[in-house]
């Protein structure tokens, strides 16, 4: 089966478009989400707690942590704990695997089992069908939103992080588990795509970081949570405002998210924290003889 094979519709394209994000479901077999934790899984026996790299969220909009841990993580497989993770002595609540907040930042790269899905036929089609030239994968994590200390994501928009000039990054977020209002599933504010970009996360050339522009209020009532089986796909616009609340369920919502940029004619600041060694440059899904039908809003101002 051909990348061609998996181009969306029209229709759906007409969705995206109107509204910054599509929700593709049966994307992945259950098989394929299985793999996927399994290997995880196996990541998580791996890892011995060294490092106490926290995720949190703060001041309206997402916040990364900035030390050298977090900057590396580009280039290799890196772990980042919840914030309600540790107790008043700095030591784990409960076991590692129950108080890691996400897995990041090229496991499309260097891991093979998550290389396979990143760079299947099914996804180069996806990509392909928004009309990727040459489209560089450059961020993977996977998210696990853990039973009752899930953080909060607040609003906020994927160009903020991965910024270009002109915008052209677009998230898939792939729900390894079901993800529903109890778990903490996405929340998407409809056409806010269409509006201009609130915030930039910066780093200056002392490694010290800072948000340009100001996070604006929303009205929450008009976010629509994004209900989803597992194995379905939900595709983001870069400029679309998200975000997900906590989870105090006692069920996980596990996802597997990358992010896809432009690589041909476009502009990648060194200002942006996500940066990778020269030896190990971002390596595209395809050259622009793939490409497939354009969907001029996702080249030109997505993420």
């Amino acid at each position: 089966m051909g990348a061609e094979d998996n181009f969306l519709t029209l229709e759906q394209v007409e969705f995206y478009e109107k509204n910054g994000y599509l929700v593709v479901e049966k994307f992945a077999s259950q098989e394929e989400c299985k793999e996927l934790m399994q290997r995880m899984a196996e990541l998580l026996e791996e890892f011995t707690p060294q490092n106490k790299s926290v995720f949190s969220t703060k001041n309206d909009v997402q916040v990364k942590t900035t030390d050298d841990y977090f900057r590396k993580s580009a280039n290799n497989i890196s772990f980042f704990f919840e914030e309600k993770a540790f107790d008043e002595e700095g030591k784990l609540r409960q076991p590692k695997e129950l108080s890691i907040n996400k897995v990041g930042h090229a496991l499309h790269d260097v891991d093979p089992v998550f290389r396979k899905f990143s760079r299947s036929e099914k996804l180069t089609g996806l990509v392909a069908s928004l009309g990727y030239r040459k489209p560089l994968p450059v961020q993977s994590m996977y998210i696990f939103k853990q039973p009752g200390i899930g953080g909060e994501v607040r609003p906020h928009q994927d160009n903020t992080f991965l910024y270009t000039d002109p915008f052209t990054c677009t998230g898939f977020w792939l729900a390894v588990e079901d993800s529903n209002t109890e778990n903490g599933c996405l929340w998407a504010l409809p056409g806010s795509h269409k509006g201009e970009l609130a915030t930039r996360f910066v780093t200056n050339k002392d490694g010290t970081t800072k948000f340009e522009g100001s996070a604006p209020s929303y009205d929450m009532s008009k976010f629509v949570p994004l209900v989803m089986k597992a194995g379905s796909l939900v595709v983001l616009h870069g400029l679309l405002v998200h975000q997900s609340y906590e989870n105090t369920s006692p069920k996980s919502r596990h996802a597997y998210s990358i992010h896809v940029l432009e690589g041909d004619g476009t502009v990648y600041p060194e200002e942006n924290w996500l940066q990778r060694d020269p030896s190990f440059p971002f390596e595209p899904l395809y050259t622009c003889a793939k490409a497939g039908r354009p969907a001029s809003s996702a080249v030109t101002t997505s993420t």
